[in-house]
């Protein structure tokens, strides 16, 4: 079997899924250098760097090198002129000579030829993986074992337990997950994210009281720093846990929240941890829990029996104004989870929100290959 000392391997990559990493990986085996280059369209809902940092996670053989490039040109292989203008595109982007042009579709032999390059063939059947990036924008969940971790975290449908001291966040988010594992194939990997700074306040009044026995909840003060490191914490936590999960991912509080709590202890917002919500924004839908008819339990970390009305209505005035969607769960537990579940289901049947790849000049598809860099 030959070897090549530069390979090439181009694709849209929207998004990256198993057929494309067999493809990278076995052009890899193959050569001495391979580059993979990432077209991108600016039409498209998936940024161009979004995607070269998800194959650059995968791909961490220093012989692989991903780049990425904008391509805005539609494609329609039966064109000689769009062919030399995507060329100029891939050119432009891949200056170094190509030895080898690796791809698993019915162009690789015109686009090797234009690169001056042996055209290799891998799995045109798609036997090994029958996926394809239309399938996967079509319906993620269905593909979900073809996707990576870092895909699975950016396209995870996350959903925000959030309300006042003892309304139940922790009870809904865990009866959530349990209901969706039930379901059963991917959704039984469903999970859900505890609360980081209920843990970080545990580990405060602790260390609190190996200084002075005895002391309670009360005798606990905050400092506007801290809360920023909870927000961090609290949205790293909830990225980890979506690269393992199901399609959804239910999470008890959220840097959003850590805002309200931020104004409870202190009496102010605080900017910096509005930047951690704004920029760790990826969630889909809260779900705010009502404090009436919920009785106040004091678990040795709550003392604002008082303040639940006003939390309440602050965190639903902050999510009307920042526009997150939102559903108020209210009653006994079962119908608080029915009210969730039947919010939750109406979120999955919207489907993922991907903008459609460019069409030929006319605005119709192709009737030959989609697109000249849609792997799969």
């Amino acid at each position: 079997m030959r070897r090549y000392r530069h390979g090439l391997v181009l694709g849209k990559f929207y998004p990256p899924h198993a057929g494309h990493h067999h493809l990278v990986s076995t052009a890899a085996d193959r050569c001495d250098l391979l580059t993979v280059l990432v077209c991108a369209a600016t039409v498209e809902s998936v940024p161009l760097a979004d995607r070269v940092a998800w194959l650059r996670e995968v791909h961490q053989d220093p012989a692989i090198r991903v780049v990425g490039t904008v391509d805005d040109i539609p494609m329609d292989v039966r064109d000689p002129a769009i062919w030399d203008a995507h060329m100029a595109v891939f050119r432009a982007a891949v200056p170094e000579p190509v030895d080898a042009v690796f791809t698993s579709e019915s162009y690789g032999a015109e686009l090797g030829r234009r690169f001056g390059a042996d055209a290799v063939c891998v799995d045109p059947a798609r036997s090994l993986f029958p996926v394809s990036g239309t399938a996967v924008r079509a319906d993620p969940a269905a593909h979900w074992d073809f996707l990576r971790p870092p895909v699975r975290a950016a396209l995870t449908r996350r959903i925000v337990v959030l309300g006042a001291e003892s309304t139940g966040t922790t009870t809904l988010a865990r009866d959530l997950a349990d209901h969706y594992r039930a379901r059963g194939g991917v959704w039984g990997r469903t999970r859900w994210v505890p609360e980081y700074g209920r843990e970080y306040s545990e580990r405060k009044l602790a260390r609190l009281r190996r200084e002075r026995p005895g002391a309670g909840w009360s005798d606990v003060a905050f400092g506007s720093e801290e809360f920023p490191v909870i927000a961090r914490r609290q949205a790293e936590r909830e990225t980890e846990a979506a690269r393992l999960s199901s399609p959804v991912l239910f999470c008890d509080t959220d840097a959003f929240a850590t805002t309200v709590w931020h104004e409870r202890y202190l009496g102010t917002p605080s900017p910096a941890v509005q930047e951690i919500a704004d920029r760790t924004r990826r969630q889909c839908l809260w779900l705010l829990t009502d404090h009436t008819d919920v009785p106040f339990e004091d678990d040795g970390l709550r003392d604002g029996e008082e303040l639940r009305p006003w939390m309440t209505g602050r965190f639903a005035a902050e999510l009307a104004r920042t526009g997150r969607r939102t559903v108020r769960v209210t009653g006994p537990r079962d119908r608080r989870l029915a009210t969730a579940v039947a919010a939750v289901d109406e979120l999955l049947g919207e489907g993922w929100d991907f903008a459609a790849p460019l069409v030929v000049p006319g605005g119709h598809a192709p009737t030959t290959v989609p697109d000249l860099t849609e792997r799969r």
